[in-house]
């Protein structure tokens, strides 16, 4: 049964929905990518200082993986709850969850101080950053598609994935400046905390904004119907993560198989590169720093484009456009950093990322489209954060693995190639969503959608 037909919301209540989106999942990136700086810079020498340096380096980035591994974790809770008491409640408790255990971050003490216990600490913390942003990205999305108009979804819905690249331009900006003005000593002793104690005044932000938005219009009509379902009705509804199971496992695949292109070439192209540059291509770490930060504010700007494409041709070309593209650019993309130029280093990140532009701006509209709305969250948080755990956490280990093995670039041009063959399948094997209606509690659309196909793109699904 469709859910009874919402007014759409004001261009004005529209904007403030999407920047309190937006704001939120840039806070979020911002903590998250802020700790893997830091597991670079300082964290060894702070907290593992018992260790050789690489040992030590090697700790503190597995700090940096446990985040990944609690993202699912996250997504199944954050999913539960979220398709249960609503977007909006879920959305503002993440951001709580992930600015305050950065900000408890900015006030740990070192291992000189409290002994093995600090690393222990550092290691918690993380955990609750991972199951933080585990549920942040569905609900987030979930709230922009749900609320925005159905002719421009994949063009709002894209605007919270513009955070990914704004919060890594914000945690390399704002470390980047403290390294220029503070002396290596006065970093390690006391400056590296700002960058996490800032997180408290983005959140202070980031809540006003978001306790000022609306629940999803799409969600309360859903809840309404199963309230009144339940009222005349003995059979208990499911739980969201069964009904998932049961339903939509074919787009939950679908789901996890279109994020392994996405996941493992943002990390090779913008976690790998300062390793490949720096050691193979011999450029130094800052000259790989500066492409990465200028190829993301490219990133940022093409996102929205190509999620506005999305709202023409459909969420599959453009998301194949993407896959093939990444999976075609790997070669070209070593070759280029091997010339040892600037300019052909910045040329190769930055095609690169707009290739995964490509794929990242239609993924909140296209999964958001897959899944019936009392489903929803869950749905497209279990899609979304079980396959980082294979993809993207291990892509820049296994990467550097590769070239140690091998030395050569051809075995991880490979390794994205293969990534890009699985989304290619994934993303074929699924239907068109572009015209589905959010409004959709039941989850039966294949009729609905096999019309809309038939009607032409000027057809309305109501």
């Amino acid at each position: 049964m469709a859910a009874p037909a919402t007014a759409p919301p004001t261009p004005s209540s529209l904007k403030r929905i999407v920047a309190a989106s937006l704001i939120g999942t840039t806070i979020e990136w911002y903590d998250f990518f802020l700790y893997g700086s830091a597991a670079a810079l300082v964290f060894n020498k702070l907290f593992f200082p018992n260790s050789d340096p690489l040992v030590g380096t090697l700790l503190a980035f597995l700090t940096y993986a446990v985040g990944f591994a609690a993202r699912p974790i996250g997504a199944l809770v954050f999913g539960h709850y979220g398709d249960r008491l609503g977007r909006k409640k879920l959305l503002v408790l993440s951001l709580l969850l992930m600015g305050g255990a950065t900000f408890a971050i900015g006030l740990l003490p070192t291992h000189a101080a409290i002994g093995s216990a600090a690393p222990v600490l550092l290691t918690v913390l993380r955990l609750v950053q991972g199951f933080a942003l585990g549920g942040e990205w569905g609900g987030a999305v979930l709230l922009v598609s749900e609320h925005g108009d159905a002719g421009r979804r994949g063009f709002w819905a894209s605007w919270p994935q513009t955070g990914a690249p704004a919060g890594q331009l914000l945690a390399t900006g704002v470390l980047s400046a403290l390294t220029a003005l503070l002396s290596e000593s006065a970093f390690l002793a006391w400056g590296w905390r700002i960058p996490f104690l800032l997180s408290g005044v983005l959140v202070i932000v980031g809540l006003w904004i978001r306790l000022s938005v609306d629940e999803s219009p799409v969600f309360k009509a859903a809840l309404a119907q199963a309230e009144a379902r339940k009222s005349t009705s003995a059979i208990a509804e499911k739980m969201p993560l069964v009904a998932v199971l049961r339903h939509h496992w074919r787009d939950v695949l679908i789901a996890m198989g279109a994020r392994m292109a996405e996941n493992i070439s943002y990390y090779v192209i913008t976690a790998f590169i300062l390793v490949y540059a720096t050691t193979e291509a011999q450029l130094s770490k800052q000259t790989a720093l500066n492409a990465v930060l200028i190829a993301s504010a490219v990133h940022f700007a093409v996102i929205p484009a190509w999620g506005a494409l999305s709202d023409r041709i459909g969420r599959r070309p453009v998301y194949l456009v993407g896959a093939v593209g990444v999976g075609l650019w790997m070669f070209p993309f070593f070759m280029l950093i091997d010339t040892k130029s600037f300019g052909n280093l910045l040329l190769a990140v930055t095609v690169g990322l707009v290739f995964h532009g490509a794929m990242y701006a239609p993924q909140a509209a296209f999964f958001s489209e897959m899944f019936a709305t009392r489903m929803r969250y869950s749905g497209a948080s279990i899609g979304a954060q079980f396959s980082s755990v294979a993809a993207g956490a291990p892509a820049p280990l296994i990467a550097t693995a590769l070239l140690a093995d091998y030395g050569s670039s051809t075995p991880i041009a490979l390794y994205v190639i293969a990534a890009a063959l699985i989304t290619v399948v994934a993303v074929g094997c699924a239907k068109e969503t572009r015209h589905r209606d959010l409004g959709d509690i039941e989850g039966r659309r294949d009729a609905q959608d096999d019309a809309v196909v038939r009607a032409g793109d000027g057809a309305r699904a109501v």
